[in-house]
């Protein structure tokens, strides 16, 4: 700092989905702007989550299509799947975006820089170099990291950023872990022609979700040949001579697998950044301490994304980096709303969710009615898929407000996107009535329930 003035108007650590978009915006408000990030921009969305992940999905899920079209009379003889080309594949898409990325940050007038940056004070950045950069305001979007297990032998496991670069398929895996990236994987491992067991500690898979459609999923799972096993968990893991690992299991079980995946979540960011000296404070679970506006307790400093612990999803990361880049150098105050955020999880099959499970709709609401249904979708006539469709609306018994929907089946992410329109709306049960439903589709039976569950 000299004479008072700083280097740069903002100063922004992490090159994720967050960061990045606070970066462009402020810079577009005319901000001087510097970013850096140590290993890739784009960050776990886009190099080691999201957009990986659903590729990979797309891949599996090619392999129920294969065995469907015979009823619609495809034959479709020596199918094979090649992880090399799926990969190699998946790389070339991260490259295209990162490039991205960095171009639409430097057309917006942002410097990157390909380093690591510690924060030595409120204003102050140290990179990995020894330089020194001066700012008005740090913004802090450094995400998160899979967190490794403390049993014995948990270095043998693989996390959810390894899995995505594995040089070949498992014959068998197991799978620690009931949440988001744990199922996924699953799901999508065994299409692709692993053996999968999932071990979970939990008495049922996605906890905080609505309990029946965690209960209908891992009944899906378990039909389609994933060996479930809740109320488990790793106790150690050992290399065998043969290069397998020997995994106990607190049933007393040991299991010999190729490979284990702990996807038991993932932890903030926040290890040898500084923070503490700046004043940052951090919470028990490690995460940066913000307000509704996402300032920390260091007034020239403010965070966004998963490093925060608020909701870890990239959309919600992208309109806390907007909210803080408008209202600090675009002179236009608002905040993120964390509100009704619809959420989908692409396992095979697909869960859409907005709003609240019908448990948590029970706590805080003196009357709830509930609307649901069940059946077989007009495809799997014809494809002999027993897969069946679940979709549920929770409403409010005294306004009929519609106040959750949830969705189990192809497409339930993308109906998530839609029903989240109304439900933020606040529409009622008797306007999702009055829609005029579009046949033959499954989302009409989001509008044609009418008979109450008991």
């Amino acid at each position: 700092m000299a004479n008072g003035t700083f280097d740069l108007d903002l100063f922004v650590i992490g090159g994720g989905s967050g960061g990045v978009r606070a970066a462009r915006i402020a810079a577009g408000h005319g901000a001087r702007v510097e970013l850096a990030e140590a290993y890739r921009m784009g960050g776990t969305c886009v190099i080691r989550g999201c957009v990986p992940k659903k590729l990979f999905v797309y891949a599996s899920r090619f392999a129920d299509d294969f065995a469907e079209s015979a009823g619609f009379g495809w034959q479709v003889d020596g199918v094979r799947f090649d992880w090399p080309a799926l990969r190699e594949a998946k790389d070339k898409e991260i490259a295209r975006l990162e490039a991205a990325y960095q171009r639409t940050l430097g057309n917006a007038g942002v410097t990157t820089l390909a380093t690591r940056a510690e924060i030595v004070d409120p204003h102050t950045v140290r990179l990995a170099d020894g330089s020194l950069r001066t700012a008005r305001y740090i913004l802090v979007a450094t995400g998160g990291w899979p967190s490794r297990p403390g049993f014995p032998g948990a270095d043998l496991a693989l996390n959810s950023n390894d899995i995505f670069d594995l040089p070949a398929l498992p014959t068998t895996l197991i799978i620690q872990g009931g949440g988001y990236i744990a199922v996924e994987f699953a799901c999508l491992m065994h299409r692709l022609g692993v053996r999968v067991i999932l071990v979970y500690r939990g008495e049922q898979i996605l906890r905080g979700f609505d309990t029946e459609i965690r209960e209908r999923l891992a009944t899906s799972m378990a039909a389609s040949g994933i060996e479930v096993l809740t109320g488990t968990d790793i106790t150690s893991i050992i290399a065998t001579a043969s290069g397998q690992r020997a995994v106990s299991l607190t049933s007393g079980e040991t299991r010999e697998v190729d490979a284990i995946l702990a996807a038991t979540g993932r932890a903030p960011n926040t290890a040898g950044l500084g923070l503490e000296k700046a004043g940052v404070a951090l919470n028990a679970a490690g995460a940066i301490v913000v307000d509704e506006r996402s300032q920390t307790t260091t007034p020239s400093i403010y965070a966004v994304g998963d490093v925060t612990n608020r909701i870890n999803l990239t959309p919600v990361a992208i309109r806390e980096g907007h909210a803080f880049a408008d209202s600090i150098f675009g002179k236009r105050q608002w905040t993120a709303d964390h509100s009704n955020v619809p959420s989908a999880i692409f396992s095979t099959p697909e869960i859409g969710t907005v709003g609240l499970s019908e448990e948590a709709a029970r706590k805080s609401h003196p009357s709830i009615d509930i609307y649901k249904t069940s059946f077989r979708s007009m495809r799997a006539t014809l494809s002999g898929s027993q897969e069946r469709i679940f979709m549920k609306l929770v409403v409010d018994g005294e306004t009929d407000r519609v106040l959750g929907a949830h969705m189990l089946g192809e497409g339930a992410g993308e109906a998530a996107q839609y029903l989240a329109i109304p439900i933020k709306m606040k529409a009622t049960k008797a306007d999702f009535d009055s829609v005029m439903p579009v046949h033959p589709t499954m989302a009409e039976e989001f509008v044609t329930m009418r008979t109450k569950a008991t």
